[in-house]
């Protein structure tokens, strides 16, 4: 990303190098509500163009070779994404045919645009609004490519979570199982109620839910066991809808994670999952989820994926980042913020 705000015109870079021409030129379109930004001195040009103007606007006089290679350097890393427009103010009396033929070969990766002086004001006011909305609307396109990018990384993601659950629930309920048939139904059950999980939390169609509800139903296709696998305590609470989802994505995260490598990868490994609300004057709610009886934990060489969505997506909603403890003895991942975070609002 390239810091601008998702819906903020971009800014205006002129390049005049006479006092009067850049003078008139901002005032112009500062008057018309643009954000300008003057390059006199050529030496401040290339920290100027490291700031993405959206828009540049040159007058003939500052088309110098080390402007020209200085713009050019600039295009040629520019993302495919962009068509920078540029914007030049040439001399009635100068080459226009060789300036345009020269400029659109240095500069191919610009739209140009040549206006001849003396310039009709509202013709290039004009022409820079239309080209400060095209920009935005690059943006916007570009915005969408890259969240469709990241819906289809999370996507893939949570599928081969998914897979993964399945694979430990078709395990967990060989184990138990006499017959091909008892085999069948068990599982057949167990993946009901994990398809209930992504039904409850993705198209619920209200704005609340109960806290303990999303722990029982993201946890469910694994406590069918032969053991007692979870210990699950807490007072009764109503979350946001924004709040529940993102915790049942976490405990989604957890779980998977505790089948692949933590107390659910062994028959022995326990969870307890505990909240609680203190009677402060602010109340803060404390949730834990803490892994016991599996392999030693060793904390990994580099952050993973679920790890860091969990950190990111739980500090969003209860306003402070959790703490997540690789414990020989067990995972835990400790979160707490202000009540008034996770549950809706009077």
């Amino acid at each position: 990303m390239d810091g601008h705000n998702h819906g903020e015109l971009d800014w205006v870079l002129v390049l005049a190098p006479y006092r009067k021409d850049a003078a008139f030129i901002e005032l112009l379109l500062v008057e018309h509500g643009m954000n300008v930004r003057v390059c006199a001195k050529t030496d401040d040009l290339g920290e100027m163009l490291s700031q993405s103007p959206g828009v540049i606007l040159a007058t003939h006089e500052s088309l110098t070779n080390e402007t020209i290679d200085a713009v050019a350097n600039h295009l040629s890393g520019q993302p495919n994404w962009s068509d920078l427009p540029i914007f030049l103010l040439l001399d009635r009396r100068a080459p226009q045919a060789r300036i345009r033929a020269e400029l659109e070969k240095r500069w191919p990766q610009a739209r140009q645009m040549f206006f001849q002086r003396p310039v009709v004001s509202l013709e290039l006011v004009s022409g820079i609004q239309s080209a400060l909305l095209a920009r935005l609307r690059q943006r916007e396109v570009r915005d969408s490519f890259e969240r469709e990018k990241e819906l289809r990384f999370e996507l893939n993601h949570r599928v081969k979570n998914i897979l993964a659950s399945v694979t430990s629930i078709f395990r967990m309920t060989r184990r138990g199982a006499d017959t091909i048939d008892a085999l069948t139904t068990d599982f057949e059950g167990r993946l009901g109620a994990l398809a209930n999980v992504h039904s409850a939390v993705f198209e619920q169609g209200g704005d609340t839910v109960a806290l303990r509800g999303i722990v029982d139903l993201t946890l469910k296709p694994y406590s069918a066991d032969t053991t007692k696998r979870f210990r699950i305590e807490g007072p009764e609470l109503t979350l946001t809808r924004e709040a529940g989802t993102t915790l049942a994505l976490c405990l989604h995260e957890l779980v998977t994670n505790a089948i692949k490598y933590g107390a659910l990868s062994t028959v022995t490994g326990r969870i307890s999952v505990i909240w609680e609300v203190s009677t402060s004057k602010q109340p803060i709610l404390k949730l834990e989820w803490i892994e016991m009886g599996g392999p030693p934990v060793k904390e990994p060489s580099r952050t993973g994926y679920g790890t860091r969505y969990i950190r990111s997506a739980l500090a969003a909603v209860f306003g402070e980042r959790p703490v997540v403890t690789f414990d020989p003895k067990g995972l835990r991942c400790v979160v707490s913020g202000p009540l008034s975070n996770v549950v809706p609002k009077n």
